[in-house]
């Protein structure tokens, strides 16, 4: 009999599902937008129905999955399978996601952080493949962060560390849902990106984007800023520049902590690639401690918006055999 394997990695814009093989090899994907306005029954419903969906379409049923791994974002309980809070996700905190995904669908779950499963796929599969010292970033509706240090994913004494996009770049800044403010995660994701530009046009600015929107600012994208910027928009370049300034000055201080011999970054974001990051590149040059940013690289990932779901499948199996062997 075959055995298969769920990951789900929970987004503030989609939620991504896929079915694994013994061998890891995808047989299926559902994409579906989060509606996270909604709040979190709403969302649990909606993962609960895209995966039943995608069994229904490989003629699959729950009792061949041996087990299910979702990466959720924000601070979680994950040995009691509880997702505590998210900074991008409203009317989202204590959600039991666990016990309600095993109670609906009778399949043994196991969460962790979305940037955590990211990593997890990158290093086993991807682009840190072989690494010991792997610092991820992903760059999506927020700003999240994992670490492997000396070949071991690195969790801390509530299972937070590597929240990068909570670190304080500036005393009175933007306010964030985690009770702080000027988090670089309210600039450094698509939300802060976005919010740049429109406080720039907001204060008089002009862009090339205005015009392919109708001046409806909640209809730009960051796809629009990556298209503007190739066509030489001062704006977009500006918000670009500042933007891949903040994550490079963030970074120096991860940097530090970390001393990874790579750095992976994923998310949606990272399709932006040099636009953004020749700039993050920059600021590390001049102000990363020498001798250990002189053995880094910075890369992108290579498994693309895919890795959080085969990471997530890949983390369940093991918590899943490290069950049966306890």
């Amino acid at each position: 009999m075959k055995t298969y394997y769920i990951g789900v990695d929970l987004g503030g814009t989609n939620i991504k599902i896929a079915v694994f093989d013994e061998g890891f090899r995808k047989c299926g994907e559902k994409r579906t937008p989060t509606e996270v306005k909604y709040g979190s029954e709403h969302v649990l419903v909606r993962i609960w129905h895209g995966i039943t969906e995608l069994l229904e379409e490989l003629h699959l049923k729950p009792e061949d999955i041996r087990c299910m791994g979702m990466g959720v974002p924000g601070i979680l309980d994950i040995p009691n399978g509880i997702s505590r809070f998210s900074p991008n996700f409203p009317k989202w905190e204590e959600v039991p996601i666990v016990a309600w995904m095993e109670n609906h669908l009778g399949i043994p779950t196991f969460i962790d952080n979305d940037a955590r499963v990211n990593l997890y796929g990158e290093w086993k599969f991807g682009a840190g493949k072989n690494r010991k010292n792997v610092l991820m970033i992903t760059l999506g509706t927020g700003l999240g962060g994992a670490a492997v240090v000396d070949g071991r994913v690195i969790y801390g004494a509530t299972g937070s560390a590597g929240e990068i996009g909570h670190i304080n770049m500036f005393r009175q800044g933007r306010k964030c849902r985690c009770g702080s403010s000027g988090c670089l995660g309210r600039y450094v994701s698509a939300l802060g990106i976005l919010r740049t530009f429109r406080e720039k046009v907001e204060a008089g600015r002009q862009s090339v984007i205005c015009e392919w929107v109708n001046d409806d600012l909640n209809a730009v994208t960051a796809d629009m800023l990556s298209r503007a910027y190739d066509e030489g928009d001062p704006l977009a370049i500006e918000t670009m520049h500042e933007t891949g300034e903040l994550l490079g000055y963030g970074l120096c201080a991860v940097f530090s902590l970390y001393n990874p011999e790579i750095i992976i970054v994923g998310g949606g974001m990272s399709n932006m690639g040099d636009r953004l990051l020749q700039y993050t590149r920059d600021v590390l040059d001049s102000h990363a401690l020498r001798i250990p940013y002189s053995a880094c690289t910075i890369v992108t990932a290579v498994l693309g918006d895919a890795a959080g779901m085969l990471g997530a499948a890949a983390c369940a199996k093991e918590r899943m055999e490290a069950l049966h062997s306890a």
